[in-house]
């Protein structure tokens, strides 16, 4: 009966140990669990650039009513851009935005044919130089193509406006002759094709290098007395830039 006794006792004595454990475990909080981070896809960003470009060979001629003369060993020297913009970007693979760049000058050469300037050691061209500087106002769409460790490669395309400037037009003949021309000013349709990576450093900042083919048309010098009168075109100017910039998100 003793033995019997002791066994009721510690069984008691156990269930009131369970339940009081049990009545406080009751009483504690429930453990927190930090949610996931939301990461923003969507927002306004503004941007800045500066580049630098490699002119491609354009078409030079003189145009004047009885003639054109196309000129040969035509060049634009390479220069840098700068450049501002605002964009929207949709989700993670599209956004879009409107750039503002500007060209500097950039100097042009041609050589074109010119049989009344009084050839010298068998020279019978004048050297025609002119600097160019341009505007391009464009809108532009890209697809991010995806986000492996902060990096984001993309493609892109845009389409708009360029306004282009010459001044500083100049000539000079083999007999040694030379002057100025005026300038002159044309707004043309223009258009680009960009691929590049980003890197995001923090939330809201990223850097972004990118390569970007540029079409802006055509530039025009002022009026030219010369040859029965008329105005040198600078045909199908393009160039291809390397371009660094900073993108600031409104996340």
């Amino acid at each position: 009966m003793g033995y019997v006794k002791t066994l009721t006792l510690a069984a008691v004595v156990g269930a009131g140990i369970a339940a009081a454990g049990a009545a406080h475990a009751a009483d504690l909080p429930e453990p927190y669990v930090e949610p996931a981070p939301v990461i923003a896809t969507g927002g306004w960003y503004l941007r800045g650039d500066i580049g630098y470009k490699w002119y491609n060979n354009p078409d030079i001629s003189f145009v004047t009513p009885s003639y054109v003369d196309n000129w040969s060993n035509n060049s634009l020297d390479n220069t840098g851009l700068i450049g501002i913009g605002a964009g929207y970007r949709f989700n993670d693979h599209f956004r879009v935005d409107g750039t503002i760049d500007y060209e500097f000058q950039s100097g042009s050469y041609g050589q074109g044919y010119c049989g009344g300037c009084g050839e010298l050691y068998g020279i019978d061209h004048t050297v025609e130089t002119a600097d160019i500087a341009a505007w391009t106002f464009l809108v532009n769409g890209y697809v991010d193509v995806g986000t492996w460790s902060g990096f984001t490669p993309y493609v892109g395309a845009g389409i708009g406006t360029s306004y282009l400037q010459t001044s500083n037009v100049a000539f000079v003949n083999p007999d040694g002759n030379s002057g100025y021309w005026d300038g002159g000013s044309q707004w043309n349709f223009a258009y680009a094709l960009m691929a590049g990576v980003s890197y995001a450093f923090s939330p809201n900042m990223s850097v972004d290098l990118n390569y970007r083919y540029l079409n802006l048309g055509d530039a025009v010098s002022g009026y030219i007395p010369a040859g029965g009168g008329g105005v040198i075109n600078y045909d199908n100017i393009s160039a291809n830039e390397v371009r660094l910039g900073l993108r600031y998100n409104f996340y």
